[in-house]
């Protein structure tokens, strides 16, 4: 362990320490705040360890950019935020469909549109799963510190390899701009994966080749093997085809090789909630308020508990039904309007009411508002237990007013 370095460190550094150490080679981007130290920082470095760094003319160009340097045998990442995350959709997309490995990392902040560039939110968690069109997988990871940045930029990249899909990183500008103490590992200390290249004569080499299984292994340009790659859909040697069967044993697969994996993909952490009451779903920064909360909470006799996803799609439909199974009511505070709430609400499948917390003024979700729609949440159990007309419906929200939080 002597390898081992302790550092102070900005998140958006940790995201390019997390990407050197998984072996991140390429990097291309177009600067947007609050995204804008990790693309600083990979054009300072990537050329001192043998990697290419380019600055695109927009966030378009950059996402078909570190596809075609992953189909060159590199592992690739960009960096961006809201307004350039939307302009990479339609690439994100063809990584999709093409099944190539890279990682996308999204520094969120307010929108909609140019919004409020240094203000922070959580408003792009549907986007990351919904924003480009048509069925196809989604990996998402939300890391809730500077040192969860750097182990799970490092696990994006492995599950970008594992199963020939783009990932995104979703955290948002409180957690790319904070400072904490990280340890960095020395090399070796925790597991890199690299693609499975193909074992046949190139000759033989078919990229989409399901006799293989769901994920075929990938070659790369200039390795000697040829073969075609396309956003239409395609028959195993990756040439189109408009067989409608292969058409849709395509789209199949394609959702299948995540969703058969899910449990494999799947990693949240649950804080007191063996014996809790009331549970509170939260990811990002919006769960270090909530974990503050519980422990406050506690202390007042009020049994709370965290469930807190660190991949947030495939969303964790099981933890939460379990959770669901246990408690009276679910609170989800998140820094939007309502988002992954609706997904908390479709898994408790009506066992328990379910209450959001919202906030979009770019200020973040505060300890004290957790803790007092929870206490409010006991109170009105206790009135329905004692015979008083329950809520109308079962998922509810508080609005944050600024004259609660700063009056």
């Amino acid at each position: 362990m002597a390898n081992q370095k302790k550092r102070f460190m900005q998140g958006n550094e940790a995201c390019t320490e997390g990407a050197f150490y998984a072996g991140c080679r390429f990097y291309a981007g177009y600067p947007i705040t609050p995204s804008t130290e990790v693309m600083e920082i990979c054009g300072t470095r990537l050329p001192k360890v043998g990697g290419v760094f380019i600055q695109m003319e927009d966030e378009i160009a950059s996402i078909c950019a570190i596809v075609g340097a992953s189909l060159g045998g590199l592992k690739a990442m960009t960096a961006t935020s809201g307004p350039g995350f939307s302009l990479m959709q339609e690439g994100l997309g063809f990584a999709c469909m093409t099944e190539v490995p890279c990682v996308i990392v999204n520094v969120m902040r307010s929108g909609p549109s140019t919004g409020f560039p240094t203000g922070p939110s959580q408003s792009d968690v549907m986007q990351a799963k919904w924003g480009t069109h048509g069925d196809h997988p989604a990996i998402v990871l939300s890391p809730a510190s500077v040192e969860e940045i750097f182990h799970e930029t490092v696990r994006a990249f492995n599950l970008s390899e594992i199963y020939r899909t783009p990932v995104i990183l979703l955290y948002d500008e409180i957690i790319g701009h904070m400072r904490e103490a990280i340890t960095i590992p020395e090399p070796g200390a925790v597991e890199v994966i690299n693609r499975v290249a193909p074992n046949c004569p190139p000759n033989e080499y078919k990229p989409y080749d399901n006799k293989l299984g769901d994920i075929a292994p990938l070659a790369s340009y200039g390795d000697g093997y040829r073969f075609h790659v396309t956003g239409l859909y395609h028959a195993a040697d990756g040439f189109p085809t408009n067989n409608t069967k292969m058409i849709e044993d395509a789209a199949r697969r394609l959702l299948r090789k995540v969703d058969d994996n899910k449990e494999r993909i799947w990693k949240n952490e649950e804080y007191f909630l063996d014996d809790a009451e009331i549970g509170i779903f939260a990811y990002g920064v919006s769960a270090r308020s909530a974990k503050f909360a519980v422990r406050e909470l506690r202390k007042k006799g009020i049994k709370a508990g965290l469930l807190r996803p660190i991949t947030i799609w495939p969303f964790p439909d099981a933890a939460v039904e379990e959770m669901s199974k246990r408690v009276k009511a679910i609170i989800v505070p998140e820094m939007n309007l309502g988002q992954i709430v609706y997904e908390v609400e479709r898994a408790a499948k009506g066992r328990c009411d379910v209450k959001g917390i919202f906030r979009a003024d770019t200020e973040p979700i505060r300890p004290i508002q957790i803790m007092d729609c929870i206490t409010g949440a006991v109170l009105a159990l206790s009135e329905a237990k004692n015979g008083a007309k329950p809520p109308v419906s079962t998922m509810t929200e508080m609005m944050v007013e600024r004259d609660m939080i700063d009056g």
